[in-house]
């Protein structure tokens, strides 16, 4: 188990395979970290403020959503070179962002209260723009078949439905204090959202949007996602430094894991989590201290404390 120090600096080798990919939000970066030796490979500089990012279906490339800026770029994952770069227009701010198994890119503005459509993003990268109504649209989700997206809405403490092909008008409904984590199971028929300011999350019908039941969690569950296998979701409880898993079928607590403690909570700053695509480790990104920590998602464990360098928020796997 990695100890209380930055183990970032002390790289350990893993039998994991593949790298992933970290957008330095304090640095404005964008690094490669190797996940069988735990060493970062490369790290280059990327946009203003950087937050979260996604990687193409066929593993060949990263778009960074640079929420300091109007625009989302992209880079080779076998180098970090920047490739492309759409501009949403002014004061766009993006900030989520989905590269959906269709081949397009999806991301918030949250400056222009708006979601982006990016058709064709490595080609004619056409861009269609859709109005949530809403103040401070931030994450993102998109249907499996592409033809609607649900964002939270930090400022209006809202969840809005976004229809993508018959753009029809949105449809928001409130819920909880301060929505910002969301998620929607592979099957398309439960959407999961964090409220932050509730120290809870939500289970979605996802067309009607009606809250099918309330879970409470840690403080500040600032991120929520789901096991690739379906079975638990998990939430990013930044202000004590741990993840809640629930049991995606009752909707129960089930345990909690301790990433740091509360005591460490500020100053590690947990954001992002992401599960390996086999959904046997967690990453967990501890912003303010640069590391993203790797857990054993069965025993709870933390198994190292990977670079995150420039302040590590999003991250991306490719294996």
């Amino acid at each position: 188990m990695a100890g209380e120090g930055d183990a970032a600096s002390q790289p350990v080798a893993s039998d994991v395979e593949g790298a992933l990919f970290v957008a330095g939000k304090f640095g404005n970066t964008l690094s490669k970290v190797d996940l069988a030796t735990g060493e970062q490979v490369v790290s280059v500089d990327s946009c203003a403020n950087p937050h979260e990012l996604a990687t193409s279906p066929d593993d060949s490339h990263v778009a960074l959503a640079c929420y300091g800026g109007t625009s989302i770029d992209i880079f080779k994952t076998a180098d970090l070179s920047k490739v492309a770069s759409v501009d949403l227009g002014e004061n766009a701010r993006p900030h989520g962002i989905v590269w959906h198994a269709n081949g397009d890119l999806y991301a918030t503005a949250e400056g222009r209260q708006s979601i982006f459509w990016i058709r064709d993003p490595l080609g004619a990268a056409e861009t269609f723009e859709y109005g949530s109504g809403q103040r401070g649209t931030h994450m993102l989700a998109v249907a499996p078949d592409g033809t609607h997206a649900w964002t939270t809405d930090l400022g209006s403490r809202t969840v809005t439905l976004i229809d993508l092909k018959t753009r029809r008008a949105p449809q928001s409904v409130e819920v909880g204090e301060e929505p910002e984590g969301i998620w929607l199971s592979q099957d398309g028929e439960t959407l999961w959202v964090s409220a932050r300011g509730s120290n809870a999350a939500f289970m979605l019908d996802p067309q009607s949007l009606e809250v099918r039941q309330r879970i409470e969690t840690g403080a500040f569950p600032l991120r929520i996602t789901l096991r690739p296998q379906g079975d638990y979701a998990v939430t990013s409880d930044l202000a004590d430094g741990g993840l809640t898993v629930i049991d995606t079928a009752t909707g129960k607590v089930v345990r909690s894991i301790a990433v740091s403690s509360p005591s460490e909570a500020a100053a590690r700053t947990q954001v992002t989590i992401l599960f390996s695509p086999d959904g046997e480790r967690i990453y967990v990104a501890e912003t303010r201290n640069d590391t993203i920590a790797e857990v054993d998602f069965d025993t709870g464990e933390v198994l190292r404390r990977l670079p995150g360098t420039g302040g590590g928020d999003g991250i991306a796997i490719i294996e």
